[in-house]
């Protein structure tokens, strides 16, 4: 069972190392093809928190969101392979911060094309932020193993 288990994570998370992979190996200086599908929705996304805090709010660079998903997708995804619950919560995290954006099936109506295929990749994110909610609940209703103490032995008389 423990290798079943330790494949699943490994198709699992190729899922994200492959995608932080790419962007990597595309990232170059304008932050890459990510950067240039996010750029539009960032700017959305920055004039509502300007309207919201007024010009001294957070100034969201393109470049350090391609970067964090970089760096939350690899660094989760290996760490997740491993078991460890902490990769999960990143991969978990990455999806929080980037679904909504990413997949703004939102923005468009019903019968057009997009709205489609963004609420496919809505979906599928969504498939995958309940993979891993059910591997961090499975991960700690396990218990641990505890070491069992040893009775002292009785002295002979």
């Amino acid at each position: 069972m423990g290798f079943f288990s330790f494949l699943g994570r490994v198709l699992f998370a190729s899922l994200f190392i492959l995608s932080a992979w790419q962007m990597y190996n595309e990232f170059g200086v304008d932050g890459g093809s990510a950067a240039k599908e996010v750029a539009p929705k960032l700017v959305v996304v920055q004039r509502f928190i300007t309207s919201k805090f007024g010009e001294g709010g957070p100034n969201i660079d393109v470049r350090h969101f391609v970067a964090a998903s970089i760096v939350l997708k690899g660094l989760g995804g290996i760490l997740f392979v491993f078991g460890s619950s902490f990769g999960a919560y990143l991969l978990l995290y990455h999806l929080l911060y980037t679904t909504p954006l990413v997949c703004d099936f939102y923005n468009y109506s019903y019968g057009e094309p997009e709205f489609f295929a963004l609420l496919n990749e809505f979906v599928q994110c969504l498939a995958l932020f309940g993979a891993l909610l059910f591997f961090i609940g499975m991960k700690n209703s396990i218990p641990r193993k505890q070491h069992k103490k040893k009775a002292p032995k009785t002295k002979t008389v």
